[in-house]
């Protein structure tokens, strides 16, 4: 067997191997956008768990789209999530600029200490969090849910890589042209930064999309609610009954990420292969 027969082979068990595990993925999903269109999943749940339901409705994503709260919850979080991500994509790409192409004193020990923050979890910061927000009487809005995601380590450290490949040169070509920080980085390496702000994008719109425990402890006003404390909310209320009106709310309350990826994936790709940075 020549070695080009060895690689196409090679490359044929890895496709192999890739789909197995790509099916094994999306089963979870598959099966809860199933159980969505399954109306007698409202009475008891079907066991053994089945891929296509024994009657296809579209009753429970009717009641759904017609359920004043999902509304008021998308509103809610489409509120939150747009404010969070345009706030901290613009911060991540300043920052990162900064550390990237900036000339300043401590500039590594500051970028360190960025670094240093993705090391603490959410849990230790939900009390001085909380005690701050309540100081400035901010409690039960949605500030305590845009503010504390301005700044974010990661995204700051992914732009910083991401300006780093970017050459040197437009910089100083710029500031020979007599252009300022700012305009530099406006006119020169923020039109260059496409791939790398769309997957800030879809990464900071899933942390805020997906956020549960800090609007729990902030948000004591159903009419605040995002959706994933709705949906929390109404699995409480109704346990295991209404199983299939539970996974529509679930399959819908993810449509807006997978549709957003949808749209940025190649964005993502390509800042994937500039930056060197690999999940």
């Amino acid at each position: 067997m020549n070695q080009k027969s060895m690689e196409r082979m090679s490359g044929a068990v890895k496709f192999l191997v890739l789909l197995v595990f790509g099916i094994l993925l999306m089963m979870p999903f598959v099966w809860m956008v199933s159980v969505g269109f399954d109306r007698t999943a409202n009475i008891t749940m079907p066991f053994p768990p089945r891929l296509i339901p024994e009657t296809i409705s579209g009753f429970n994503y009717g009641i759904v789209f017609e359920n004043g709260r999902l509304i008021q919850s998308y509103i809610n979080s489409g509120i939150v999530t747009t404010s969070s991500v345009f706030l901290q994509v613009f911060a991540s790409l300043l920052a990162g600029y900064a550390f990237s192409k900036g000339d300043f004193k401590h500039k590594k020990l500051l970028f360190i200490l960025v670094l240093c923050t993705l090391m603490i979890p959410m849990e230790p910061r939900l009390i001085p969090l909380y005690t701050l927000f309540n100081s400035f009487g901010l409690l039960n809005s949605f500030w305590p849910l845009i503010l504390p995601t301005v700044i974010n380590g990661m995204l700051i450290f992914l732009c910083k890589q991401f300006f780093d490949q970017l050459p040197s040169t437009l910089r100083e070509a710029a500031q020979i042209d007599g252009a300022g920080e700012f305009r530099i980085f406006f006119n020169v390496y923020l039109p260059l930064s496409g791939p790398i702000a769309a997957t800030m994008v879809i990464l900071s719109f899933i942390w805020s999309w997906n956020d549960f425990m800090w609007p729990l402890v902030v948000l004591n006003s159903q009419e605040l609610h995002t959706v994933p404390l709705y949906l929390a909310s109404f699995s409480l209320e109704n346990g295991t009954s209404l199983g299939g009106l539970t996974m529509a709310l679930a399959t819908v309350s993810i449509l807006p990420i997978v549709v957003l990826y949808l749209f940025l994936q190649r964005y993502i790709i390509q800042s994937i292969a500039l930056s060197g940075v690999k999940g």
